[in-house]
C-alpha cells in the first residue's frame, strides 16, 4: 500500500521530536487532575451543603451530577474547539472558566447558584480535558509519549480516589463545605499563569470559524444531535437511582438509540458534502480504534462501579469515615499508577500482547474483593490487584490512537474521553443500583457487586483480544489526504 505525498504519518510513526518541557506536562496534568477531582470531591460535602443551603433532594442530585452531565455531553465539542482555535487557547480558556466557576461555587449563596456554577464548571472541564491528551500526542513521541501517557493514566485514576479522600480531609478541619471548592482556586490561578508561559502556541488542526459545511466548521447538526443523544442516555442514568427509576427515565434512554442513529446519518451527510463531521468516520476506521473504544467503555465501567460501591460499602456496612474509606482505596490507585508508569518501558510486542492479562488479573481479584468484604488487609490487597489489572488501560489508549492521523488527534481524544466517561456513568448506574438494592443484607450486596464488576472485566478482556490482534504496521493502513486511515488491516 502507498500513501499520498501530502499524508502525514500517524502519531506513533513520527520520528522523535525535541523533548517537550516537563513543566508543560505538569501544567496540563494538574489541570486534568483538578477536573477529575471535582467529580467526587463534593460527594462527602453534601450533608453540610444540605444543612447550610437547605437544599432539596433534587437540588443535591444536581449539585453532584450536573457537573458530570455537562462534562460528558460537551467533551467531543471541547475537542473540536481545540482543533479549530488551538489546543493551547482551548486549554487555557477551559482552565480559566473552570477556575472562575469554582470560585463562584465556593461563594454560592443558594442551591440554585451552586447548581449553575457546577454546570459551568463541567463546561470548563469539557473544554480543558480533551486538550490534555491531544497536547501529549502532539508534543511527545516514542518513549517520551509512552511515559507521558502513563502519567496521564495515573492522574485519571488518582484524581478519582483522591477526590473522595481529600473531601473528607478538608471537611475534617471544620471549615465547612465551601473549602472543597475554594482550596482549588489558587491552584487554578497558578496554572493559568504557568500555562501562558509554557504551553506551545498552535493553530489547532482546523481553520477556525463556525462554517457548518466548511473544512474547519463546528458541524452544528452533529453537535446538537450528539448532545441530545448523550443527554437522553446520561441524565436518567445519573439521576434515575435517586428518583426511583421513573418511567420517563426509561423512555429517555430508549430514545437515545434513534437519536444516535440520527447523529450517524447527519455525520455521513456532512462528510458527503465535503465538510468535517464532528466525529470523522476515518477516526473510527483507524486500526484498533473500534475495539479500543469497546475496551475503554467496559474497563472504566467496572472501575467506576468498583470505586462507587466500595465507598458505599466501606462507609456504610463497615462504618469507616470518608477519610478512612478513601485511604482503603489508595493501594488500588497506587497499583494502577505503577502499572501505567511501567508499561511504556516494556518491549512494544509485550505491551500489546499482555493487555488481556490485565483483565485476567482483575477478574478473580473482584471475586476476592467480595470474599474479603470484611475489610482490613485482605480488602486492601484485592483492591491493589484490581488496580494493577486495570492499569493496562493506558496501553489500550495507546493502541487505540496509534494509527490515528495527527490531523484527527483532537477527534480521537474527544471520542475516547466521552466513551470513558459514559462507561463510568453506566457502571455506577447499573452496578451501583444493584448494590444499593441489596444494602442491609450483610455481605450479599458487596459480593453481588463484586461479581458484577468481574463480569464487566471479563467483557473488557474479551474486547481487548480484538484490539491486540490488530497488526501494528502502519503500512497496512493507507491514509487519505488529511492523515486519516481509510483502509487496510481492520
Amino acid at each position: 500500500m502507498t500513501r499520498t505525498a501530502a499524508a502525514p504519518p500517524p502519531l506513533a510513526a513520527r520520528p522523535e521530536r525535541s523533548r517537550a518541557s516537563g513543566l508543560l506536562l505538569a501544567v496540563i496534568l494538574v489541570g486534568q487532575f483538578l477536573a477529575i477531582l471535582n467529580v467526587n470531591i463534593v460527594n462527602v460535602a453534601t450533608p453540610t451543603i444540605e444543612a447550610d443551603l437547605r437544599s432539596s433532594g433534587a437540588g443535591l442530585q444536581m449539585i453532584v451530577a450536573g457537573y458530570t452531565i455537562v462534562y460528558a455531553v460537551l467533551l467531543i465539542t471541547g475537542a473540536r474547539l481545540g482543533d479549530l482555535f488551538g489546543y493551547r487557547n482551548a486549554f487555557l480558556a477551559g482552565l480559566g472558566l473552570f477556575t472562575l466557576t469554582t470560585l463562584g461555587a465556593g461563594l454560592a449563596p443558594s442551591t440554585g447558584w451552586l447548581v449553575a456554577f457546577r454546570l459551568a464548571q463541567g463546561a470548563g472541564a469539557a473544554l480543558m480535558m480533551p486538550q490534555v491528551l491531544t497536547l501529549i500526542q502532539h508534543n511527545y513521541q516514542g518513549a517520551a509519549r509512552g511515559r507521558a501517557l502513563g502519567l496521564w493514566s495515573a492522574v485519571v485514576s488518582g484524581g478519582i480516589v483522591v477526590g473522595q479522600a481529600l473531601g473528607g480531609v478538608l471537611l475534617g478541619f471544620g471549615a465547612g463545605w465551601r473549602i472543597v471548592f475554594l482550596v482549588l482556586v489558587p491552584i487554578g490561578a497558578l496554572l493559568l499563569v504557568a500555562g501562558l508561559r509554557v504551553l506551545p502556541a498552535d493553530r489547532g488542526g482546523g481553520r477556525g470559524g463556525l462554517d457548518p459545511g466548511g473544512r474547519g466548521g463546528l458541524d452544528p447538526g452533529g453537535l446538537v444531535t450528539l448532545a441530545a443523544a448523550v443527554l437522553l442516555l446520561v441524565v436518567p442514568l445519573v439521576l434515575g437511582r435517586e428518583l426511583g427509576w421513573p418511567l420517563w427515565g426509561w423512555v429517555s434512554m430508549a430514545s437515545s438509540v434513534p437519536m444516535f442513529a440520527v447523529f450517524v446519518r447527519i455525520e455521513r451527510w456532512v462528510t458527503a458534502r465535503g465538510g468535517r463531521p464532528l466525529v470523522a468516520a476515518a477516526v473510527l476506521r483507524a486500526p484498533g480504534m473500534r475495539p479500543g473504544l469497546a475496551v475503554l467503555l467496559l474497563g472504566p465501567a467496572t472501575w467506576g462501579a468498583f470505586l462507587f460501591t466500595s465507598a458505599l460499602h466501606l462507609q456504610g456496612e463497615l462504618r469507616l469515615s470518608p477519610l478512612a474509606s478513601g485511604m482503603m482505596l489508595v493501594p488500588c490507585a497506587l497499583a494502577f499508577a505503577v502499572v501505567g508508569l511501567l508499561w511504556p518501558r516494556l518491549p512494544a510486542r509485550l505491551q500489546r500482547s499482555l493487555v488481556p492479562y490485565g483483565y485476567v488479573v482483575a477478574t478473580p481479584a473482584y471475586v476476592g474483593l467480595g470474599l474479603a468484604a470484611g475489610g482490613g488487609v485482605p480488602y486492601a490487597v484485592m483492591s491493589a490487584l484490581i488496580g494493577a489489572g486495570l492499569g493496562v488501560q493506558i496501553a489500550v489508549t495507546n493502541l487505540a490512537t496509534a494509527q490515528v492521523g495527527e490531523a484527527h488527534a483532537a477527534d480521537a481524544s474527544g471520542a475516547l474521553l466521552t466513551v470513558m466517561q459514559l462507561g463510568q456513568v453506566i457502571g455506577v448506574a447499573t452496578v451501583g443500583t444493584l448494590f444499593i438494592s441489596l444494602q442491609g443484607q450483610g455481605v450479599t450486596a458487596a459480593m453481588t457487586a463484586a461479581l458484577a464488576c468481574a463480569a464487566l472485566a471479563v467483557l473488557a478482556g474479551v474486547s481487548s483480544l480484538f484490539l491486540v490482534r490488530r497488526r501494528s504496521s502502519y503500512g497496512d493502513a493507507p491514509q487519505d489526504r488529511n492523515g486519516s486511515v481509510t483502509g487496510g488491516s481492520r
